[in-house]
C-alpha cells in the first residue's frame, strides 16, 4: 500500500494545501487521473470542493474528478490512478461513503496499489475505526468501523494546547478514556503541519513537530520525524 495521511489542509495564514504539495507529487508519481472523495463536506457544496482542491493541487498536473459525479465506486476506482480523501465532518464522510459503496471499495483497491492521500477526515478514514476524531457525531454512520487500512488510530489536528479557564477535557484525557474501553488500541496524536506515510508496511512520520504515540498503561510517547516502529 501506499498512503499519505496529513493532519490537516489548510496553513495557518488559510493557504490550502500547500505544506503537503510536494508529498502529494510524491505520491502521484507521475500518475495525472485523481478521484477525490468531497462527503466530508458538510457546509461546502460538493462541486465547490472539488474545485477548491482541483485548483490548489494543479501547479502538480492532476485532473481532479469527484466522486459524487461518477457511477458504480468498483468501475471509477479501476479507472482512478489516485485516490483523494478531503477533510471536514468524519462522521459525514464515513456515512456517505457507506452508503454509497465506498466503503467496501475502497480498501482492496488500495491494497492492490490504489494511492491514497487524506487529510484530517480523509486520514482518520483510513483507520480501523473513526472513533480517535474530534468531531461531532452530526450523522449517524451506520457504524463507526472504517477503511482499516493502517493498524493504528489517528488523532488529526492533535494539541496539548488549553484556553486559559477552560474545564474541558483535554485531547490526551480523551485518547485515555478511549484507551481505558479498548486497551488494545494504539492512538498517534498528529499535530497540524505533519502527515505519515505507509508504503509496503513502513510507516513514517514528517513534518516539523514531534507527534505522540499512546499506549494504554504507558507514558506517552514523542516520535521525531523520521521512520517509525510501533511495536
Amino acid at each position: 500500500m501506499n498512503l499519505l495521511l496529513l493532519s490537516n489542509s489548510r496553513m495557518p495564514d488559510g493557504r490550502y494545501l500547500v505544506h503537503a504539495l510536494d508529498a502529494i507529487a510524491a505520491l502521484a508519481a507521475g500518475r495525472r487521473r485523481a478521484l477525490f472523495l468531497p462527503f466530508a463536506g458538510v457546509t461546502v457544496d460538493w462541486d465547490a470542493y472539488t474545485a477548491t482542491v482541483r485548483e490548489a493541487l494543479a501547479p502538480i498536473g492532476l485532473e481532479i474528478e469527484g466522486a459524487h459525479r461518477v457511477e458504480g465506486p468498483r468501475a471509477a476506482l479501476a479507472a482512478t490512478e489516485l485516490l483523494l480523501v478531503g477533510g471536514g465532518s468524519t462522521f459525514r464522510l464515513l456515512a456517505e461513503s457507506r452508503r454509497r459503496g465506498w466503503l467496501d471499495a475502497i480498501p482492496g483497491a488500495v491494497r492492490a496499489g490504489l494511492p491514497y492521500a487524506g487529510w484530517s477526515a480523509g486520514s482518520v478514514l483510513a483507520c480501523p475505526t473513526i472513533r480517535t476524531t474530534n468531531d461531532m457525531p452530526i450523522v449517524d454512520p451506520g457504524g463507526l468501523d472504517a477503511l482499516g487500512l493502517v493498524p493504528v488510530q489517528l488523532n488529526c489536528h492533535f494539541t496539548d494546547a488549553m484556553p486559559p479557564g477552560h474545564q474541558g477535557e483535554t485531547r490526551r484525557q480523551r485518547i485515555a478514556e478511549f484507551q481505558v474501553l479498548e486497551p488494545g488500541e494504539t492512538v498517534i496524536g498528529l499535530p497540524e503541519g505533519d502527515w505519515l506515510t505507509v508504503r509496503d508496511g513502513a510507516m513514517a512520520l514528517h513534518g516539523p513537530f514531534d507527534a505522540w504515540l499512546f499506549r494504554a498503561g504507558r507514558e506517552a510517547l514523542a516520535l521525531r520525524p523520521g521512520p517509525l516502529a510501533l511495536g
